[in-house]
């Protein structure tokens, strides 16, 4: 014990676990509350037909955006459900945002940057689904997972809402991909 893992940190210094190795809840009990905001981006992957057929409001089961929008905040509120060793956590805000995109996705949009998440080395010509998730909070932990399962959620209702048109010959989803999920804000302020 007591080397260093990837994150730097001594493993024994975990601050889920006892001095047995148990798995325990933070005791955030002491902490002063602060305002808090994490944004998470991720992106679905999706054949140039299918977000044709978003963009025309054409899929079967209905509004695409409007029904993974829902599911992404009730995902938001429901964290501390679903995660284990999450705090129930006041939300005072999530903000969802999708873009629909018809050739490789990145950050600044013009085809010619890094994404803001991951590497889009491998994205090609992939259309996508991007969504990003902002959550904010006053309390004593912050919303980062919150955001996190707002993303991976929402993506997985628009894989739901559009699996007849994804689906080939055989069943399977070939271009559909949940890829470059991640937080890409954290901010953390005194209350005034």
């Amino acid at each position: 014990m007591g080397e260093e893992g990837a994150s730097g940190e001594d493993p024994d210094d975990l601050t889920h676990t006892d001095a047995e190795g148990a798995v325990d809840m933070v005791d955030v009990g002491d902490k002063p509350d602060t305002a808090r905001r994490a944004v998470a981006r991720g992106r679905l992957r999706l054949q140039p037909s299918t977000i044709e057929a978003i963009t025309a409001s054409e899929i079967e089961k209905g509004d695409v955006l409007a029904t993974a929008r829902v599911g992404a905040i009730q995902a938001v509120k429901h964290t501390w459900e679903t995660i284990p060793l999450c705090h129930q956590i006041p939300i005072t805000n999530v903000e969802t945002t999708f873009d629909l995109h018809d050739g490789p996705v990145h950050a600044d949009g013009d085809g010619d940057s890094e994404s803001a998440v991951g590497d889009v080395d491998d994205v090609g010509s992939s259309p996508a689904v991007e969504l990003t998730v902002a959550v904010e909070t006053t309390g004593k932990t912050g919303c980062e997972m919150e955001a996190l399962e707002g993303v991976t959620t929402g993506l997985n209702v628009v894989w739901d809402m559009v699996k007849s048109a994804e689906k080939d010959a055989d069943g399977g989803y070939p271009t559909a991909q949940i890829e470059g999920v991640g937080v890409v804000e954290k901010t953390k302020r005194p209350l005034e």
